[in-house]
């Protein structure tokens, strides 16, 4: 019998690498990218309350409970001993999440071995059309949960719960595509999110590389529209993944860089999401 392959996409953004598939990951695809996820133990640095759950035992967990990785991504230390600890993160999808949406809830789990991170579990949302990552915003709680007690059992518990919030991911999707924007209305949008990015303007200080307007510019024709949807993933894609032609500080001709580590790809991924709520309560 042939097996079908996985479509796998491997890349580097800075300190973090990432691999994302079309089809669920295994762990042999998971432990090359991310071998922090398999860690044979805790860090050094940790005390003996510290409740070691290799995120491995974890996502086996979750396996069992219908939730499957699709894309994993992990950062490096400098320190020398912690590489084999560090964060991680891996997006999953539940088999009771049908794909009859150009969109796919994803639950996104976050963890390291070194006492850099507690079991963060996310909401988010994959864009076939783009394979892009969104963090939902202030639509659902995040969950934290404490390298204490069972582990085990919280996590998948808290996968759970997100699980079961997706509905109100679903409306408020549905709500921004709803909504079109005027284009001055889109260029307020993407000159908040080019703050987000870069910074305010400020006096005395070199100016963001690219414009505003360069963050709205489509890289496919199925990224056109004027809803507030289709504007959001264009800003988002263009202000994470970079790559736009811009002027660095001294007037040299350069390219933005793609937004490398996890932390900030989703801090950043999350402020656009809530600016884009705020955008749907206003312009709506």
């Amino acid at each position: 019998m042939h097996t079908q392959q996985p479509t796998l996409a491997t890349r580097f953004a800075g300190s973090t690498r990432v691999l994302r598939s079309d089809q669920p990951l295994t762990e042999d695809q998971m432990q090359r990218v991310a071998p922090s996820i398999f860690a044979a133990g805790k860090h050094a640095s940790r005390s003996g309350r510290y409740a070691y759950i290799p995120t491995a035992d974890v996502l086996r967990g979750l396996r069992a409970e219908g939730f499957e990785p699709f894309m994993v991504a992990r950062g490096v230390s400098r320190i020398a001993g912690k590489t084999g600890y560090t964060k991680h993160m891996v997006r999953l999808r539940h088999a009771a999440q049908a794909r009859s949406r150009p969109e796919a809830n994803e639950i996104i789990l976050i963890n390291s071995h070194d006492g850099a991170s507690s079991y963060q579990l996310l909401a988010g949302a994959f864009r076939f059309v783009c394979c892009n990552g969104l963090v939902v915003g202030d639509v659902v709680d995040d969950i934290r949960i404490p390298h204490r007690g069972n582990v085990r059992d919280e996590v998948i518990q808290g996968a759970v719960r997100v699980l079961d919030r997706f509905d109100a991911v679903d409306a408020s999707v549905d709500a921004m595509k709803a909504l079109t924007l005027a284009p001055a209305q889109e260029q307020a949008f993407a000159a908040a999110a080019l703050a987000l990015r870069y910074g305010p303007p400020q006096e005395g200080q070199p100016p963001a590389p690219i414009t505003a307007r360069q963050l709205t510019q489509p890289r496919r024709a199925e990224d056109m529209g004027a809803s507030l949807w289709s504007s959001f993933q264009r800003v988002q894609e263009n202000t994470l993944r970079g790559g736009l032609t811009g002027r660095s500080a001294n007037g040299r001709r350069m390219h933005t860089r793609p937004v490398g580590s996890i932390d900030r790809s989703v801090s950043l991924n999350r402020a656009l999401w809530v600016l884009a709520e705020a955008m749907r309560r206003l312009a709506g």
